[in-house]
């Protein structure tokens, strides 16, 4: 099976479209970001906006209704839940290939 042409996320749209599981506005997805990161990744304003552009042009969030007409409010879609669900396995993939090759490295060395 190929890859999909998408991945490997950047770790700031992984943390996107992981923030956008609940609907959020600009500020919110910023705070959330830097939150789930834990203090890792903070994004300027341009910098999500662009994103958030290529996001919707690439059907993985989408603008959804709310009641505050000043804010426009995003939610991850079908397509950026599959998106994000492949990259999440791809880095377990990784993640299990090196936990097991170190484990060997530091068992040899015993």
């Amino acid at each position: 099976m190929s890859r999909d042409k998408h991945l490997p996320l950047t770790e700031t749209v992984y943390y996107i479209l992981l923030a956008l599981i609940e609907p959020a506005h600009g500020y919110l997805i910023m705070q959330k970001v830097e939150e789930l990161s834990g203090g890792q990744v903070r994004m300027a304003a341009g910098t999500l906006y662009g994103a958030i552009e290529n996001l919707v042009k690439l059907k993985f969030i989408q603008p959804v209704s709310n009641e505050d007409s000043r804010r426009k409010v995003y939610a991850i879609t079908e397509k950026g839940m599959e998106i994000l669900r492949l990259d999440f396995e791809r880095m377990n993939h990784m993640i299990e290939v090196t936990r097991n090759i170190l484990r060997r490295e530091t068992e040899e060395l015993k």
